[in-house]
C-alpha cells in the first residue's frame, strides 16, 4: 500500500454501457477529489474520455443469459485473465467495481484474497434472485455503494456495509428543452406520435428484439401514418448490423448515436423499451412506455425457477405496482407490441396517468449527487479523502 501522500492508484470496472456511463462519473468525480489519481481498468468510450486507462474493453463482455455467455466463454475468460494479471502487476490502492456480478464478483474475490481493497458501486439484483449471493458480497466486499434505496437495508441487515448513495441517472437525466426543440434537433418536426425503439445494448438482446420491435413499427405506422419510429444505438454495438436490420424500416425511422438518447426521449410521445437501465432513463424523462424482452427459452425457464420478484421492469419494481406494461417472452410479439403502444396511446386520461406515476420514480430515488458521494467513499476507503 502507497502511504497517504502518494497518489492513488485505482482500478475500475465496468462490463456494459451502462456500467460505462456510470463510471465515467464516478472517474469525472474521483478527478476532482484527487486530481493526481492514476486510473486504469474495463470500459468503455465514456471511461476512456473520463482518463481511465483501458486494459479491455465491454465490447467484449456484452452479453446476457446463460446461452449467450456460454458462447462468448473464450473472449470472457481471456478478458478475465488479463484483467487479474494487470492487478496483480500494479496492486492498486482500490478496486471498484460496477454491477456484471458474473464477472466481478469472481474478481472482488480474486482481489480481496490478493490483499487489496474492494468497493462495489451498483448492487447486483439480489432482492430479484440469487441471494445467496450476498454470503460472497459479504466475504470479498469491503463496501457495497447501493443506489436503490431499500438495497441498504438488505445489505446491513445481512452484515454487509453499505451506504445508499442516490441514484446516479439522477443527476443526468433532465430534459433539454422544449419537446419540439427535441423534435427539430432530430429533424422529426411534424411527426406524431414519435416513439422511441431501445432495444438494450447487448448485441443478442438486439438481435432477439429489435426485429421484433420494427415489425410492430409497421402495424404502427398503419394506425399512426404521421409516425415516427427513432433508435439511438449504443455503443457495444455493431452499428452496420443495426442500419442492416433497420433498412427496410428506413423511411419511418431515424438510427442515432447512443450518446443522444436523451434527445430521442425528450422528443417521444412513448417508447418501446428493453427491460434494463432504459426503464429508468425514460421514466425519469416522463415518456409513457411498454417494457418488453425475451431471453432464450433454457435462460427464461431457468429464471422462472429463481426470480423472485412479480415485475421485472425497474420502473414498477421501484413503483411497487403495474404503473407500465411488461410484455416478456411469448407476450413479446409484433401485435402484442403495437396493440398495447395503441392502447395507451389512444387514451389521453390513461397517459396522464402514467405520466404522473413515473414522477414518483424520481421522488423515491434520493437526493442527486451519487457519483460524488460514491468518490468521497472511494477515497476515505484508503486514506485519500483530504487529497
Amino acid at each position: 500500500m502507497r502511504d497517504n501522500k502518494s497518489a492513488p492508484t485505482i482500478f475500475i470496472s465496468a462490463g456494459e454501457a451502462s456500467g460505462d456511463l456510470h463510471g465515467a462519473h464516478l472517474v469525472k468525480s474521483l478527478r476532482v477529489l484527487a486530481p493526481q489519481a492514476r486510473l486504469f481498468g474495463m470500459g468503455g468510450r465514456q471511461m476512456a474520455e473520463a482518463g481511465v486507462e483501458l486494459i479491455a474493453h465491454i465490447s467484449d463482455m456484452a452479453v446476457v443469459g446463460l446461452t449467450e455467455v456460454a458462447s462468448h466463454l473464450k473472449a470472457i475468460l481471456s478478458t478475465m485473465r488479463r484483467v487479474r494479471r494487470e492487478i496483480r502487476r500494479r496492486r492498486p490502492d482500490l478496486v471498484i467495481l460496477i454491477d456484471y456480478p458474473d464477472f466481478h464478483l469472481p474478481l472482488a474475490r480474486y482481489a480481496k484474497r490478493a490483499g487489496l481493497k474492494v468497493m462495489y458501486y451498483i448492487s447486483p439484483q439480489v432482492w430479484a434472485w440469487r441471494k445467496g449471493r450476498i454470503r460472497s458480497i459479504r466475504k470479498w466486499v469491503d463496501h457495497m455503494v447501493v443506489i436503490l434505496p431499500f438495497e441498504e437495508t438488505l445489505y446491513r441487515s445481512a452484515g454487509v456495509k453499505c451506504t445508499f448513495v442516490g441514484h446516479p441517472l439522477l443527476d443526468l437525466v433532465r430534459p433539454d428543452g422544449t419537446q419540439e426543440e427535441a423534435k427539430d434537433t432530430l429533424n422529426l418536426k411534424g411527426a406524431f406520435p414519435v416513439i422511441a425503439l431501445l432495444p438494450g445494448s447487448r448485441e443478442k438482446e438486439v438481435e432477439r428484439l429489435l426485429p421484433i420491435m420494427l415489425e410492430a413499427s409497421g402495424r404502427l405506422k398503419q394506425h399512426y401514418p404521421t409516425a415516427s419510429f427513432v433508435i439511438p444505438c449504443a455503443e457495444t454495438l455493431n452499428q452496420s448490423k443495426v442500419e442492416e436490420m433497420t433498412r427496410p424500416y428506413k423511411e419511418d425511422l431515424t438510427l442515432v448515436p447512443g450518446r443522444l438518447i436523451y434527445h430521442v426521449l425528450a422528443a417521444s410521445d412513448f417508447a418501446i423499451v428493453a427491460s434494463g437501465t432504459a426503464t429508468l432513463e425514460s421514466a425519469l424523462m416522463g415518456v409513457p412506455m411498454c417494457i418488453v424482452y425475451r431471453l432464450s427459452r433454457l435462460t427464461y425457464l431457468i429464471g422462472r425457477l429463481v426470480v423472485r420478484v412479480r415485475n421485472i421492469g425497474l420502473v414498477n419494481i421501484i413503483a411497487e405496482k403495474n404503473l407500465v406494461p411488461e410484455l416478456i417472452q411469448g407476450k413479446c410479439t409484433p401485435a402484442g407490441i403495437s396493440e398495447t403502444v395503441k392502447t395507451i396511446l389512444d387514451d389521453p386520461a390513461k397517459v396522464r396517468e402514467i405520466r404522473e406515476g413515473l414522477k414518483t420514480i424520481r421522488e423515491r430515488l434520493g437526493r442527486g449527487g451519487a457519483a460524488k458521494k460514491a468518490a468521497a467513499l472511494a477515497l476515505e476507503m484508503i486514506g485519500h479523502g483530504n487529497i
